[in-house]
């Protein structure tokens, strides 16, 4: 295995202690147990595979390379985030259930998280949970936007500076779950549309932001979260 992978996963392991993503997120499916989970960038299925059995799943990805069992209750449709929100049948495929838990873990760029998010949101119940993956990054090679290490998370976390800024109403956390983060976002408007109608000028504004900018205080601009059950149930609990 790659060395230097090696070593990046075992900075990433000592900064991050505790349950990975993946268990943190089966974690929150029990907590949660929502009617309605979607997932963009499902891959192999290691993650959707994670819904409850009663829990209607859809998957979006345009190449999907399913490599588990999927139960009765998962969809897993073959297309890019952006033509699926542009379905007119994309509560149906959702069985009409409100979601109530989605994770966005697509492309590692940040415009993408940002349009995947706003196309959640409008299918979200206010009260639901939108996870983003690798959204605090281990430092500014394996945080580019063109990938040239194998441990790698992309600008993602420039997707929560611009939801810091253009949505204050949301409450943002980014649990410090190995390897690089997952952002927990609640307090939902499944009616606000600045995401969408502000995207193009969002995008231009936070693709000039440089990697620079978080190291004097990374934890504080990602709202790094720690990564205690206990702790993530209180705020789960008081819809903060």
């Amino acid at each position: 295995m790659d060395p230097l992978f090696l070593r990046h996963k075992a900075m990433a392991d000592a900064a991050m202690p505790g349950p990975n993503y993946t268990r943190v997120l089966a974690w929150l499916h029990a907590r949660l147990k929502p009617r309605a989970y979607l997932e963009t960038g499902v891959a192999s299925g290691k993650t959707i595979v994670l819904a409850q059995p009663e829990t209607r799943a859809v998957g979006v990805d345009p190449q999907p390379k399913i490599a588990v069992p999927l139960g009765p209750n998962v969809t897993i449709v073959p297309a890019t985030s952006d033509d699926f929100f542009a379905r007119p049948d994309a509560a149906e495929l959702l069985g009409r259930r409100p979601v109530d838990l989605a994770f966005i873990d697509g492309m590692h760029h940040f415009e993408y998280a940002l349009r995947d998010f706003a196309g959640i949101e409008r299918l979200a119940d206010p009260r639901g949970t939108i996870l983003l993956h690798d959204c605090y990054p281990l430092d500014r090679q394996t945080a580019a936007r063109e990938r040239t290490t194998v441990f790698w998370s992309g600008d993602c976390w420039r997707a929560i500076l611009a939801l810091k800024k253009y949505r204050p109403d949301l409450a943002i956390h980014t649990i410090a779950a190995a390897p690089t983060g997952l952002a927990m976002v609640r307090r939902l408007d499944p009616g606000s549309r600045v995401l969408a109608q502000r995207m193009d000028q969002i995008v231009a504004e936070f693709l000039a932001v440089d990697y620079a900018v978080l190291e004097a205080d990374k934890a504080g601009m990602l709202n790094l979260f720690p990564n205690d059950a206990a702790r993530i149930g209180e705020l789960l609990d008081s819809q903060v």
